[in-house]
């Protein structure tokens, strides 16, 4: 029998401006919600109820692994916006996690689709928060340096947020005489290549993303990703066979897939059906738009918000290729290592030889004329702040409404910053730091006024 319990409610028409007290109402239309759901008008009143949590979490019918803390005003939450992946609004507060002795019984390590290496720990099971654990992730070569950990070693693990196991400290005193020091491997497990470290960064990569299998079979799967291609036909197990079988060795050859139908019709599992349903499925996506497109090349830190900002700011592909890095960093949340990894990216010969069988596929790599719709040049080069409460505009469509017209949004001001966009209520520290660099403060109106 499934069953929630509900903590929030959306919409116009509430009826309170407040959180907590539309879940009390939502309580008395019959929803389920948590009896231990508490307001306060102070810090001091939180930190109270968060140590009293900390102790009494068991008695809990459900499993929790923290506390999360609200602002409660609707008009305060929509002040303070959301970030690309959560609320300013809402912070979780995470309890001390659990913790075990095992025994270190070796260390695998695995390669990730952009040649990240990341070193697991094997472990002795012990059980650990409701679960039995057997491997915990050891991150880098500086996590493995810091713990000094030796073969066969005693640990302690810990579930960071009760989920993910890792490796927290060693019990030395428990060190077997003569046991040998960890030493990170040089070459890559899966291809023999030797390992690369970038400066400024904690990983290891495999530099050969051509022919290192686990780096090209995971690109294939990010590629087909219902938020990238959405080719949900061809998933992970359909990946892996095809690729054991040779019919794809790249994310291009995906779209010659129809050319193979019969070596398709002879695999396992593979009936007329199942083909007919993937090779549909491979050309219904080549209607996904241009910035899904580009974030399913796979290119190192470019995750969806970022693919599509570019996207948005240089319309397509070739404009992109073209870039180099400062320019690239004119787009708003694009700094040096992203500019980096797309101007590396496209420096390849491969890569570039890829996109051009992909363009040559049918792919989108330009903005549609609808996506352009509303779109211009007029901010380009300009970087804005924005701060306060608007009439016309919420804080993101504000900021969003900046990126569409080319300019660029910061965070905080500075000798960069071209305008601020106040509106009621401005941070003093912003207002005051503005005046003291001399940037021009305007208004919502002084804004629309010069994307017309």
């Amino acid at each position: 029998q499934l069953d929630c319990y509900l903590y929030n409610l959306l919409g116009d028409d509430l009826p309170y401006r407040m959180h907590y007290e539309n879940l009390i109402e939502a309580k008395k239309w019959g929803f389920r919600i948590s009896e231990d759901m508490e307001k306060h008008d102070s810090l001091e009143a939180v930190i109270a109820y968060l140590e009293k949590w900390d102790k009494k979490r068991h008695e809990l019918e459900v499993e929790t692994d923290g506390v999360v803390i609200k602002v409660n005003s609707h008009e305060h939450q929509k002040f303070l916006g959301f970030t690309a992946k959560s609320p300013r609004w809402a912070i979780a507060y995470k309890f001390k996690a659990a913790s075990a002795a095992t025994e270190l019984q070796s260390i695998s390590y695995q390669v990730g689709r952009t040649g990240a290496i990341t070193p697991v720990a094997n472990l002795k099971p012990v059980f650990l928060a409701g679960t039995t654990v057997k491997r915990a992730s050891l991150h880098n070569a500086d996590i493995i340096a810091r713990l000094d950990l030796h073969e066969h070693d005693t640990v302690f693990v810990e579930k960071g947020g009760e989920i993910i196991p890792k490796i927290t400290a060693v019990d030395v005193k428990k060190r077997k005489a003569g046991a040998r020091k960890v030493k990170y491997i040089v070459n890559c497990p899966e291809c023999g290549t030797e390992l690369i470290r970038r400066e400024g960064e904690a990983v290891h990569y495999c530099p050969n993303e051509s022919g290192c299998p686990p780096q090209i079979k995971g690109k294939m799967i990010h590629f087909t990703s219902r938020r990238a291609m959405d080719i949900d036909s061809l998933g992970e197990e359909t990946i892996e066979l095809l690729y054991a079988k040779g019919l794809i060795r790249n994310i291009a050859d995906i779209y010659g897939l129809h050319w193979k139908r019969k070596e398709l019709l002879e695999l396992e599992r593979m009936g007329e059906k199942s083909v007919d349903n993937l090779l549909s499925g491979i050309e219904a996506s080549k209607q996904i738009p241009f910035e899904r497109v580009l974030y399913a090349l796979g290119i190192r830190h470019i995750g969806e918000t970022t693919a599509k900002k570019l996207a948005y700011s240089f319309r397509s592909i070739d404009a992109i290729m073209l870039a180099n890095e400062a320019q690239l960093q004119e787009v708003g949340d694009v700094g040096e290592v992203i500019a980096r990894s797309v101007v590396e990216y496209f420096y390849r010969d491969a890569n570039k030889e890829i996109v051009k069988r992909l363009r040559a596929s049918g792919l989108n790599f330009e903005l549609s004329k609808e996506a352009l719709a509303g779109t211009s040049d007029k901010l380009r080069g300009l970087t804005f702040v924005v701060s306060g409460v608007f009439t016309r505009f919420s804080r993101d469509d504000l900021k969003k409404a900046i990126e569409k017209n080319g300019g660029k949004v910061a965070g905080s001001v500075s000798g960069k910053t071209s305008f601020i966009v106040a509106g009621e209520g401005m941070g003093p520290e912003k207002k005051k730091k503005a005046e003291k660099l001399g940037v021009k403060i305007i208004s919502e109106d002084e804004f629309i006024k010069m994307t017309e």
